[in-house]
């Protein structure tokens, strides 16, 4: 290992024992390590190949990697693959809730790819859903990840991967929840608890998976024998979406106002199941501003389980996307097919939701 010395030996600065960025390249990482470049750097960049060096080997390159400072040569590593190793991410709105659970596993898998992304919010503004992709495509992205954001209005080059869309189209990914199961989850539990008489919260029209949600419901509730009272179904609408100085948010005011128009015409029903949790919140606000009960009176359940949902007073009952592994599954698959355009790619992968039953649902009221 003489000659290994030498190259930790080169690669410190003077006085302080670190190495200087971008000092350290591969071929002196391998030569210290007494490995080859290729082991060095699939162990590196995270490639699947990488599970078949033993863990100890791969562990001991991570360990040098970081006491060398080694930095990898991004620029050099795009010219070889003809890729900008950078991705584009669209959304609606970058607000607590539905992205920031999706968009916590697409980061911890394209950090891993060491791969950069771009995130545009859109805001549901049909000039902004065609114009950003054209920005992102001239920054050369590899591809494209898309957040409940519909593809047919979006016409590029490279590789596609659609969460909570819905999109057809060549050159696409879907990833989508079993909307079917998440209706029957929920809608059994509220029969088992006495509910007859639900009312239903329907998400905006702009949103793909309202609509998908909304059919699963209603055929359910067929299959169930549960009558859905029309004077019962109460629609969000987008005015809950803000921006304001440049962030956008998305308040409980979007469920708060159908839950008050709703209370306002009738009070015939003892639960609600609502579009998400946010809305399920602002409708808990709702009711308890009417003198009601959650869930004494009319029990709530919502739909996501964002972090909040388990710290709502009272805790909120809701269908459960698996949002994280959304985000990670739509990373590793928008990866897969920039490294392999060539090959056949799934057209739509389903994830499976999961009841979290709390303090929001209870006994129907006699």
């Amino acid at each position: 290992m003489a000659k290994g010395k030498s190259v930790v030996t080169e690669a410190k600065s003077a006085g302080n024992g670190t190495a200087e960025p971008g000092h350290i390249n591969l071929r002196m990482l391998a030569e210290h390590l007494g490995l080859s470049q290729t082991t060095v750097s699939l162990v590196l960049n995270n490639s699947p190949s990488a599970r078949s060096i033993p863990d100890e080997t791969r562990e001991r390159v991570r360990k040098a990697a970081r006491e060398l400072n080694y930095r990898p040569n991004y620029f050099a590593r795009s010219l070889r693959q003809s890729r900008s190793m950078s991705v584009g991410v669209l959304a609606p709105d970058l607000s607590e809730g539905y992205f920031t659970r999706v968009m916590s596993g697409v980061v911890a898998e394209l950090t891993a790819a060491h791969y950069f992304y771009f995130t545009a919010c859109h805001d549901w503004n049909k000039e902004l859903i065609e114009q950003y992709p054209r920005m992102l495509v001239e920054r050369a992205v590899d591809g494209f990840l898309l957040l409940n954001t519909p593809a047919e209005a979006i016409q590029v080059p490279v590789p596609v991967v659609a969460i909570s869309a819905h999109s057809s189209g060549q050159n696409i990914t879907n990833i989508v929840l079993d909307h079917e199961s998440a209706a029957k989850q929920a809608l059994t539990h509220l029969y088992e608890l006495g509910h007859r008489d639900i009312a239903f919260m329907r998400g905006p029209r702009a949103i793909p998976d309202s609509e998908f949600r909304w059919e699963s419901i209603q055929k359910v509730a067929r299959v169930m024998g549960l009558k859905i009272d029309p004077a019962h179904v109460v629609r969000m609408d987008a005015e809950g979406w803000s921006m304001k100085a440049g962030q956008h948010t998305m308040a409980p005011e979007i469920g708060y106002r159908p839950m008050k128009a709703l209370l306002e015409r009738s009070r015939d029903f003892t639960a609600i199941f609502c579009f998400n949790d946010i809305a399920a919140i602002g409708a808990i606000r709702a009711l308890k501003d009417a003198g009601l009960g959650v869930p004494e009176d009319v029990s709530v359940v919502g739909f996501d389980d964002i972090q909040s949902a388990a710290f709502s007073t009272p805790s909120l009952t809701t269908v459960r996307q698996p949002l994280t592994e959304m985000g990670r599954r739509g990373a590793q698959l928008l990866l897969e097919r920039i490294a392999h355009k060539d090959r056949e790619h799934a057209v739509e992968i389903i994830m499976a939701p999961e009841l979290i039953v709390r303090e929001s649902t209870g006994a129907a009221k006699k």
